[in-house]
């Protein structure tokens, strides 16, 4: 079953993600901070990670960074709140592979 590592501090998003990946019969892990994601990736091993870029104690491009510089090659997708065209360019270069933003109203989408 492919494993899905969820990184997002914001709770709501964080268990609708998790519930709805769940659903379509995804194993997931999730972390809420920059901190708790390494050791979530050493210990569950996911085929894909999607960041958040907004985390309380480092933002999510630092963990891309870290996470690359270790030689991991898992996808990464970035979902993210920041629509700028820089913040887009600068998670590509340092390694996502895809970047979506969150829409307004996300919460009522994932509902």
């Amino acid at each position: 079953m492919p494993r899905i590592l969820i990184v997002e501090d914001t709770s709501e998003i964080a268990e609708a993600l998790q519930h709805h990946l769940e659903r379509r019969g995804y194993e997931t892990a999730l972390a809420t901070r920059a901190a708790e994601a390494a050791a979530v990736v050493a210990d569950a091993r996911p085929d894909l990670i999607v960041l958040d870029l907004g985390l309380p104690d480092r933002d999510g491009y630092t963990v891309l960074e870290q996470l690359r510089a270790r030689g991991l090659d898992t996808p990464v997708l970035i979902l993210s709140a920041r629509r700028e065209e820089a913040d887009k360019v600068r998670g590509f270069t340092l390694g996502a592979d895809d970047y979506v933003t969150k829409p307004f109203g996300a919460m009522e989408l994932l509902a």
